[in-house]
């Protein structure tokens, strides 16, 4: 998907996405045609030359300082995961990718640890936002996607995937930051470049990975919806796994006591019904005896929220 010059598209992108009055420049020089700072007035902020930095741009300069690159990390006002990124790109020295396999096995402790959260959906990804594996909680929540076993072709090749996230353009966005960050400038991965190639399809895969954005996921609101159990209101972690390169465990709890976390009960309830087995790698559903156990209704959301109630009654 990339140019000549990553170096000069991520400037490009950011330049166009830093407005004048983030830089203090609103109501300076000739009226704008199109948003963005022109490339004069970045070189003049970061007291290099319009030359100088043009070049930088069209590729014909690719091995800046790192004091030209903290100057217009300033001007274009980049935190410190995106000034990271672009320090990476200048230095151009991809990350070496570890031996295939190990990068996607999770350990079977981090597994028994997740698939004792009944009621707390939990899944480990690798770097390319793959999910390796999810408890019976994170299952039943996401039954029934198409595509779910990427947590981008889910959010972007999946029409129904708008309907399921209730804030789809700011997760989706966030997502697809998360793998410009978790991408770099590691072309070594065949991987990486199939599913940068396959999400191409999706026109709002290409206009929000244009942008350039660089951003981990941390802790976030997170907002689902599924007919059978309704609205269920959570918020994300998301954590390094250490001696796991790559991979991220991401967590969603509910608020304890509302009818989030009484939907997700019932959907745990019915989910262990199904199954005796725990986390399991995604995309492969085990079922017992039972072949048509239903969905969570509204009884067994009351149910769960009844005892709820209980738990949490004052003695």
């Amino acid at each position: 998907m990339e140019g000549a010059s990553p170096l000069g598209e991520f400037l490009r992108a950011r330049r166009q996405a830093t407005t004048a009055e983030q830089v203090g420049l609103a109501g300076v020089g000739p009226r704008r045609r199109t948003p963005g700072l022109r490339r004069e007035e970045v070189a003049m902020l970061a007291g290099i030359s319009i030359d100088y930095y043009s070049r930088l741009e069209q590729g014909r300069e690719r091995r800046p300082s790192p004091q030209v690159i903290e100057a217009i990390a300033r001007v274009l006002q980049l935190d410190q995961e995106a000034t990271e990124h672009l320090h990476e790109l200048a230095r151009a020295r991809p990350h070496r990718r570890t031996a295939a396999g190990p990068a996607d096995r999770v350990e079977p402790s981090l597994v028994r640890l997740i698939d004792g959260w009944d009621h707390v959906p939990a899944y480990v990804v690798n770097s390319r936002l793959d999910v390796l594996v999810r408890n019976l909680v994170a299952e039943g929540l996401y039954e029934g996607l198409e595509h779910s076993d990427n947590l981008l072709r889910l959010a972007l090749l999946n029409p129904v995937a708008r309907g399921f996230y209730l804030d789809w353009e700011m997760d989706t966005s966030s997502k697809v930051a998360h793998l410009r960050a978790m991408a770099g400038l590691d072309t070594d991965d065949p991987d990486m470049l199939e599913l940068l190639d396959e999400l191409s399809e999706s026109e709002d895969f290409r206009r929000m990975w244009a942008l350039h954005e660089v951003r981990g996921r941390t802790r976030a609101p997170v907002r689902f919806h599924r007919d059978d159990i309704g609205d269920v209101i959570t918020t994300m972690e998301v954590l390094t796994v250490d001696g796991s390169p790559g991979q991220k465990l991401i967590v969603f709890q509910a608020e304890p006591g509302s009818p989030s976390e009484a939907a997700l009960i019932a959907l745990s309830d019915r989910m262990r019904k199904r199954s005796r087995g725990g986390a399991r790698p995604s995309g492969r559903p085990e079922h017992d005896e039972d072949p048509d156990p239903g969905h969570p209704g509204p009884t067994d959301i009351e149910e769960a929220a009844a005892k709820l109630r209980h738990r949490v009654r004052p003695r």
